[in-house]
Order: structure tokens, then sequence, then C-alpha cells
């Protein structure tokens, strides 16, 4: 394949991944690790993590990119908070949930902040969400992420458990049934209640 040939698959993967190329994407459709290199090289593409490119003239979407990377874990937590609308910051580290039986790669773990959860409670709240660049990933609702907000309030900042309940509590998408129902399978309903019972 030509330069312009290679060039042209890429545009291909990357319309019909938004944005990404992949190692493997690639070399199912005849594009070699070397051309990878070579074309990072001149500039044309970026690796933005191991296996995973971007056109140079694209910004990266460093949430869409993780999700790509492990199917096990779900962004929850300050990410979640951010996802979900119920907080301005954007996460100086991403926060995920796995299941407490697996277990994810080094990389992934130096990137993010970890949390585990018996495997039986991994899925309650889960959703697609869009990243600011409009890529779905995996993550927690409103509920689910206000329960674990709670739940793990000694590894949280005060300022971010309370602006977060804050802006929840404000929230037109509530859902205080929902959250009570969460709550009650978590064994946190008293503290929800507490919490809330002040803010709303």
């Amino acid at each position: 394949m030509t330069s312009e040939e290679i060039l042209k698959v890429l545009t291909t993967i990357s319309k019909q991944s938004n944005g990404l190329i992949t190692t493997k994407e690639a070399g199912v459709n005849g594009v070699s690790r070397a051309m990878l290199s070579k074309l990072c090289n001149l500039g044309k593409i970026s690796r933005i993590s191991a296996g995973q490119y971007v056109f140079a003239t694209e910004l990266g979407d460093e949430l869409f990119s993780l999700s790509k990377r492990s199917s096990l874990f779900i962004f929850s937590h300050e990410t979640a908070l951010f996802l979900n609308g119920i907080s301005e910051r954007t996460p100086f580290e991403h926060t995920v949930t796995i299941p407490s039986s697996k277990k994810l790669g080094v990389s992934i773990r130096e990137q993010c902040k970890v949390y585990y959860v018996k495997d039986e409670l991994i899925n309650i709240g889960k959703t697609i969400l869009k990243t600011t660049q409009g890529n779905p990933v995996p993550a927690y609702d409103m509920e689910r992420t206000i329960c674990d907000i709670i739940r793990s309030r000694k590894r949280i900042a005060d300022e971010t458990v309370l602006s977060s309940l804050k802006r929840y509590s404000a929230s037109p998408k509530k859902n205080l049934i929902r959250l009570n129902t969460y709550a009650e399978t978590f064994g946190i309903t008293e503290a929800v209640r507490r919490y809330l019972e002040v803010l709303l």
C-alpha cells in the first residue's frame, strides 16, 4: 500500500471508532505496526497509549481511550460526577470501579484511582454517558455515583462530597426513589438520608 492508501484506511478506521485508531484494527486492515510507527515519525498520527493512535490534527479523548483498553471497569466517583454534570471539575485522576474478583493491567492502575466492589454490585446503576468530546463510555448514573461518594467519603475531599450533593439536590434529573433503592442495597440509607435532609 502507498502512504496515501494507508492514510485512507486509517481515516476510515478513525471515523468508525470515534477518532481512535488501534493497532489491532489497523492490522486487520493491512496496516502494520511498523507503518504506524513510520506515520508517527512523520507527524501524521500521534500515539496516545499502547496500541492506540489518533490523527495528529485531532485531540485524543482520554476517557474514551481508557474505556477501550479494558472492559472490566466502569467510570465512578469523581469521574462519574463530572460525566453526570454534577461536578464542574475535570478530575485530576480518573476514577474507576471493578469487580473485586478481577484485576486491571498495571498501566491502567497507574493512571486511575481504582475501587473494588463485590461482583454482584458492579452493574447497579451502570449506564452509558458521553465524554466532553461526545464519545460513549461506561459510567454510573447520578444515584449510584452519589451512593459511591457517600460510601467512600473518607477517601474523597469534603468539598467534593458536599458540592456534588448540593448539585445533585438541585438537579431536575435527580431520582430520589432510585437513590433510596440503591442506598438500601448498599446499606447506607441512614447516611444518605442525613446528608439529603440538610440539602433538600
